[in-house]
């Protein structure tokens, strides 16, 4: 079917000249009717056009079109690929996580990008005019719904695609790899048999021909990595001396390098014919190249391939294995759910890889699929060879994965009551009734009812989500009254704004009614957090952890917390032992959002003194910075490295900053160009200022006296907490935006021989160390 024939207005966004098989039978469902479309086919088998297709009719119409990215690699993938789009005049725009928000850009989009997080998080927000752009989507295009079986993911996508359809019910296009429950998703999205779609093997462009190859297995596991990865030499070696090229997925970035070190020896040991080093060009080429040890590999044929290269050299290493010049190359797992990078042979060196918060685990059934599906390069070769490398205990489970493919399941049972808890905090149900319409828009009731016996409820699904919900207003999450209607708590709404599991929400809730909290209580309370239940504790780590948290006071027994707790001690001080550190980054990311979660819950139920603790411990982990030192994290362009500097100098706080002057950072060793931004940064930041007025120095016994002190900025504004004690106990706080403000002081002669009165000053939003100042009364 050609291009220009079925959409000439639309031509130049496509391409090809032709549309597929595959896409020709499904094109009519898509363009011709307007139910939602379920369409299940081989790995690249031309699903993208059929995604184009949905978005050309929406835009066609008018309308709105949002594209759900399983990666946000993929997002920024398609804001280039979709650059056809905008030529035709339509506007993308990507909505990710690591770019600030523009929502004028976003509500005037015609194609919008974001993942399935970004989308939950939006949905969530649908009511702030910031985000109401979510409540005109008439198209939602799901590229790889499959990701519903997705441990951590699924239920993110599930209760989005939910939630969506509440707010604006979108047509849905949903598009998977081969799955043997089609139908259930299509039940899921009310889509009809004539846009249901199940296109089997035999429209794969390239034939696959999979197997399992196994290792023998010993004691050493670095051992055994070697002897996997020479297993998948084996097996790669006669195709790449064919001239074909061979795609080794492995469990980690840095064993992408390592496997492509020991593969380039291996093979010039077998005088297997590869590389480049002859070519003039492609030897200039590589110069470019960021990464030291890429650019030497490169040359000899062999390449790597992850996230944490820089996004240069990720587009080189995908340009070069297209064009042939890197006949072998490795990469983590991020790769088969991205960039449409086929070889004639893929291997599947790990099976099993560590996980820094479920220690060690077997990889994704989707995963493995996913990956083995790139085998076969369309137009090149005429068959693709895909291999899954185990240990023989294994290979019955994935000879029969292969065999039978892998229904998808609702993960959503897994978090119930946190996504039950999120949608009555956001207001999307209002009583008993709702709670019972939104199950019904779950794939989780689809697939319980079509499988009841996997979900174990028989006929008692809708029990389950009364006793849910039942605990969720037990827990204080969630309020009913007489009539049956729900509505979200402050606990709730602030577990759902934070993505909290419940009994960390509850945890750190009772952390802020407690008085005179400590620095480890703010860390205990994260470490102790669910969301580090499953942290692995090797033993070769413990030593480790046993010494950074030798001599102090913790409330922590297990060794999977013990070990986060050492992993945020250690960070504040830029310490970590050397065996923490392959877990330590993805720990501490998930512990400055928990961080900033407890702050928020320490300010709404304690109060800002305990609130900017939690700041402030939050910008020691964050950037391995001093106590008294920690105020200049506030200050924009400056993190753990400037803020080192400026201290070594003596500068500890933005005032000192303000103080010292652009030439004395200079001579600190910034930039002068930075320098003069960090000034004019630290200049919108508050200094504090106690103006005592006429306190008295002296009050008559039985005598009371108010006096108003006076509490300002000489600088930036901010909200802070203004807190007065008299001998140690709290007599009044308060929460002002300084600016200025007064504070009325109630002065009285006990039965003390002295009173001191001591004002602190804390913002609950800045990484600030409080203010202090005080004054003696005597009592005559």
């Amino acid at each position: 079917m050609n291009v220009t024939e079925r959409l000439p207005q639309f031509a130049d966004a496509f391409p090809f000249e032709s549309f597929n098989r595959m896409q020709s039978e499904a094109l009519p469902a898509i363009l011709e009717r307007d139910e939602n479309v379920v369409v299940s086919a081989p790995t690249a088998s031309g699903k993208t056009a059929l995604a184009e297709l949905a978005i050309c009719k929406t835009l066609e119409r008018g309308g709105t079109a949002l594209f759900l990215a399983p990666l946000r690699a993929l997002t920024n993938e398609k804001e280039s690929e979709w650059e056809r789009f905008e030529a035709l005049g339509y506007s993308v725009y990507v909505v990710t996580g690591e770019r600030e928000l523009n929502s004028r850009r976003a509500e005037r989009a015609d194609i919008l990008v974001m993942t399935p997080e970004k989308a939950d998080s939006a949905t969530r927000k649908h009511e702030s005019s910031r985000y109401a752009f979510v409540r005109r989507v008439d198209c939602c295009v799901i590229d790889e719904v499959h990701l519903l079986d997705s441990d951590r993911r699924g239920s993110v996508l599930e209760v989005t695609i939910s939630r969506l359809r509440r707010i604006c019910d979108p047509r849905i296009v949903a598009l998977s790899a081969t799955m043997p429950n089609v139908d259930d998703v299509a039940a899921w999205l009310d889509a009809v048999p004539e846009t249901t779609f199940e296109f089997d093997d035999g429209y794969r462009p390239v034939p696959l021909e999979a197997g399992v190859r196994t290792y023998t297995h010993g004691d050493n596991p670095f051992a055994d990595k070697y002897r996997r990865l020479y297993r998948a030499l084996d097996i790669a070696e006669p195709h790449i001396r064919d001239g074909g090229q061979a795609l080794v997925f492995v469990a980690s970035r840095q064993d992408t390098v390592r496997a492509a070190e020991k593969a380039r020896d291996e093979l010039a040991g077998r005088d297997v014919p590869m590389g480049a080093r002859g070519d003039y060009d492609f030897h200039t080429e590589a110069k470019e190249l960021q990464n030291k040890t890429l650019r030497q590999s490169v040359l000899d044929g062999v390449g790597f391939h992850h996230a944490g290269l820089s996004r240069e050299d990720k587009a080189r290493v995908e340009a070069w294995f297209r064009r042939g010049d890197i006949q072998l190359l490795f990469s983590t797992s991020t790769l088969a759910w991205g960039v449409n990078l086929p070889a004639r042979c893929v291997v599947i060196r790990d099976t099993k890889l560590h996980d820094p918060l479920e220690g060690e685990v077997d990889m994704s059934p989707l995963d493995v699929l996913q990956m083995l599906g790139r085998a076969g390069r369309p137009g090149y070769d005429d068959a693709g060879y895909a291999w899954v490398v185990c240990d023989a205990a294994d290979a019955d489970r994935y000879r029969r994965l292969l065999r039978e493919g892998k229904e998808i399941e609702s993960r959503l049972a897994e978090d119930l009551d946190a996504h039950l808890n999120a949608e009555i905090a956001l207001g999307t149900i209002d009583d008993l009734d709702d709670v019972m319409d939104w199950l019904d828009t779950t794939f989780y009731a689809t697939r319980a009812r079509s499988a009841p016996d996997r979900y174990d409820f028989g006929g008692r699904l809708r029990e389950r989500v009364r006793e849910t919900l039942s605990r969720l207003v037990e827990g204080g999450f969630v309020e009913t009254d007489a009539e049956l209607r729900v509505e979200g708590t402050a606990l709730g709404r602030l577990a759902s704004r934070y993505y909290l599991r419940l009994d960390t929400a509850e945890r750190f809730a009772a952390l802020a009614e407690r008085d005179g909290i400590s620095e480890m209580d703010v860390l205990t309370a994260v470490a102790r957090a669910a969301e580090f239940d499953s942290v692995s504790c090797r033993q070769s780590e413990r030593d480790a952890v046993n010494a950074v948290l030798t001599g102090r006071a913790a409330d922590v027994d297990d060794a999977s917390h013990r070990k986060v707790l050492a992993i945020l001690r250690s960070s504040m001080a830029g310490t970590t032992p050397g065996e923490l550190q392959s877990d330590a980054w993805v720990i501490r990311q998930n512990a400055l959002r928990l961080l900033a979660a407890l702050r928020a819950f320490l300010e709404r139920f304690g109060g800002p003194a305990d609130a900017n603790l939690a700041r402030r411990v939050e910008a020691r982990v964050e950037n391995a910075i001093s106590a008294d030192a920690v105020g200049l994290t506030a200050i924009d362009g400056v993190g753990s490295g400037r803020a080192k500097k400026l201290a070594g100098e003596g500068l500890t706080t933005p005032a000192d900053v303000v103080g010292a002057g652009v030439d004395a950072l200079v001579d600190a060793g910034l930039t002068r160009g930075v320098a003069e931004r960090v000034v004019e940064s630290a200049r919108s930041l508050p200094v504090v200022e106690v103006e005592w007025g006429d306190f008295p120095e002296r009050i008559a016994r039985g005598r009371n006296d108010m006096r108003e002190v006076r509490v300002r900025s000489t600088a930036g504004g901010a909200r802070a907490g203004v807190a007065v004690t008299v001998n140690g106990v709290s007599m009044t706080e308060s929460t002002a935006y300084l600016g200025e403000t007064t504070v009325p002081v109630g002065v009285f002669g006990g039965t003390a021989e002295e009173m001191e009165y001591e004002i602190t000053v804390t913002f609950p939003e800045l990484p600030l160390v409080p203010v202090r100042e005080s004054r003696t009364v005597r009592v005559e």
